[in-house]
């Protein structure tokens, strides 16, 4: 990880403990955070107050005033700097990126009421942004006959900056049609036009605000009934999926793609992957480790879905629904965000 930028307002600018911590005075600037107001909060770790002389520290709160602004200093910090700071750091405070009055973004330490606000806030932005971007893909008719998947993928991505700026995608971004949508993810089957019957699926994660939108939306060209029926599935078993999540405070990971895979039969349907979901959050910071299934609905992931991680913040889902009829050889995708 490249260096970052820390914004403090409070004990990390002084200089013992910034020796204790990190071996070294670091060089700052001023600079402020605005929205915000400070607080106070009482600290108990031991070493914590050693290193800062009070148990008294002062927290960043958001405001209802917008010219509220915590003055403070903005330090450039090493990946195993920033892990130092979240050790010393008590459990009343959450690191979250935010803007600053100069424009840039940086780390800041708020408490953890506003950080889950603000998190749960711009995951929802983020998603009904992309939710816009799929409407107007559908209404200028880009998923049409006649073009390329990698084309229309393009002309997605195209679209995105017209509407929001230059956008980056947290993955790769996927445009399927034919016998292309029984492929799940990870696989990368060759480019394929597009025709006047198929069934298409589109797949993309736009990042806005530094938060992952992850997307899926499937379009029906042409008039088969079967088809049409798989694009109107995939919404309802989605919102089972939801349900059923709700019902069940201590559901696990493998539990729920097991209901997903039930409801995807008991429509007449295939599930389509290996996994039926997957943890979401800012970017770059909360990337899917591939190997760490509990980052993932599947089988194998025994540890509820409802917990927090290893920062202390509440964990947040993606739910994927993709349904196939590998007899006919087609499928269909739908993806957003399961818990929020």
């Amino acid at each position: 990880m490249p260096d970052q930028l820390l914004f403090s307002y409070g004990t990390l600018r002084l200089p013992g403990v910034q020796q204790a911590r990190f071996g070294r005075e670091l060089p700052g600037r001023a600079d402020g955070l605005p929205g915000f107001r400070l607080e106070t909060v009482t600290i108990t770790d031991s070493a914590v107050i050693a290193d800062s002389g009070s148990g008294l520290h002062p927290v960043a709160v958001r405001s209802d005033e917008l010219a509220d602004v915590v003055e403070g200093t903005v330090f450039t910090v090493t990946a195993a700097e920033l892990e130092a700071a979240d050790a010393y750091e008590a459990d009343d405070y959450t690191r979250f990126s935010l803007a600053l009055r100069s424009g840039e973004q940086a780390w800041v330490y708020i408490d953890a009421a506003t950080a889950e606000a603000l998190r749960v806030e711009r995951l929802v932005a983020a998603q009904a942004n992309a939710e816009a971007l799929f409407a107007e893909v559908g209404r200028r008719g880009i998923i049409r006959a006649g073009v390329g998947e990698r084309q229309a993928s393009q002309e997605i991505r195209d679209l995105a900056n017209e509407l929001f700026g230059t956008t980056r995608h947290w993955h790769k971004r996927i445009v399927r049609a034919g016998p292309n949508t029984l492929q799940p993810y990870r696989e990368n089957p060759p480019d394929r036009i597009i025709e006047a019957d198929d069934i298409a699926f589109a797949d993309f994660g736009p990042i806005f605000a530094e938060f992952e939108a992850d997307l899926g939306r499937t379009y029906v060209l042409g008039e088969d009934p079967v088809k049409h029926r798989l694009a109107a599935d995939l919404p309802q078993v989605f919102a089972a999926g939801r349900a059923f999540f709700a019902e069940h405070p201590e559901l696990t990971g493998a539990e729920l793609y097991a209901e997903i895979g039930r409801l995807a039969r008991e429509r007449g349907w295939t599930f389509g992957n290996i996994h039926s979901g997957h943890l979401v959050g800012e970017f770059p910071h909360e990337k899917i480790d591939g190997a760490d299934i509990e980052s993932y609905i599947a089988p194998g992931n025994t540890t509820p879905m409802r917990r927090t991680d290893r920062l202390g913040r509440r964990c947040h889902w993606i739910l994927e629904i993709h349904l196939v009829d590998a007899e006919r050889g087609f499928g269909g995708f739908y993806e957003q965000l399961l818990d929020l």
